[in-house]
């Protein structure tokens, strides 16, 4: 029992809560103020009725009241005529008529007192039925106006976390060309000081053994000649001066 009542509870909160998502207050403003106009409009048709009815009694009672004087002079001129029957039949007739005149003067009087209540009845509530409209088109406006901002709020919010997005992209894409910017001046250092070998040409290490053995020969053959001539140009036990140690000129003649 006590998980149904749970779960009915659940039920309901969730479907308060897509009812409140759902509910535009703009259109329920409206409906409440048709409801309202269709109450006064109701008031209305009241009022008019019971001034209708106000209207057929006055009619009736003007009726009767003619009928009431043409009795009266009817019964004078039998009295006229010496016809005294006659006279108390019409003065008879004209008191049942004067009966029903006080009841019909009663009926509007309760009717006139029921339009007057009607009438102020409507009055009152087209005040407040114009109030509620002035109040309700500035909710409306007020409701516009916070929606358009909160829609802009979430414009801006989701500009921003597109501009995050997008400032992490290009700090991966600056991380990125540094690396490739680095890694190719590394590339162009090695090339230049000759660590690398050209890519473009096939790599023949016999030829290189025999290069490097080659360019050795050449430096120790000419280290060997210049040793010969400076030991040879210099006296025994003395020092070689700056001006000995260059190489001598074959067209200058000794002096």
């Amino acid at each position: 029992m006590g998980v149904m009542k749970r779960l009915s509870g659940i039920v309901q909160a969730k479907t308060s809560k897509l009812l409140d998502k759902a509910e535009d207050p703009r259109e329920s403003l409206d409906l409440s103020y048709q409801k309202q106009l269709e109450s006064l409009q109701k008031v209305r048709r009241s009022v008019a009725d019971v001034t209708t009815a106000k209207k057929r009694i006055e009619l009736q009672a003007n009726q009767l009241q003619q009928q009431a004087d043409k009795l009266q002079q009817q019964a004078k001129a039998a009295l006229g005529q010496g016809n005294e029957d006659l006279a108390r039949e019409a003065l008879a007739r004209r008191a049942a008529l004067a009966e029903q005149l006080t009841d019909l003067q009663t009926q509007h009087e309760q009717v006139a007192g029921q339009e007057v209540k009607l009438v102020s009845t409507a009055q009152r509530l087209q005040t407040q039925v114009d109030s509620f409209r002035t109040k309700k088109e500035t909710m409306k406006a007020t409701y516009t106006a916070a929606e358009a901002q909160t829609k802009i709020g979430e414009a801006v919010s989701g500009i921003s976390e597109s501009m995050s997005d997008a400032g992490m992209s290009m700090q991966r894409a600056q991380d990125k060309i540094d690396g490739m910017q680095a890694r190719a001046g590394a590339m162009d250092e090695l090339l230049a000081s000759g660590a690398l070998t050209n890519l473009s040409q096939p790599v023949d290490d016999i030829q290189a053994q025999l290069d490097k053995v080659s360019t050795t020969d050449t430096v120790d053959t000419e280290l060997a000649a210049l040793k010969a001539e400076i030991g040879a140009s210099a006296p025994v036990g003395e020092l070689p001066s700056a001006a000995a140690a260059s190489p001598a000129n074959p067209e200058q003649p000794a002096s």
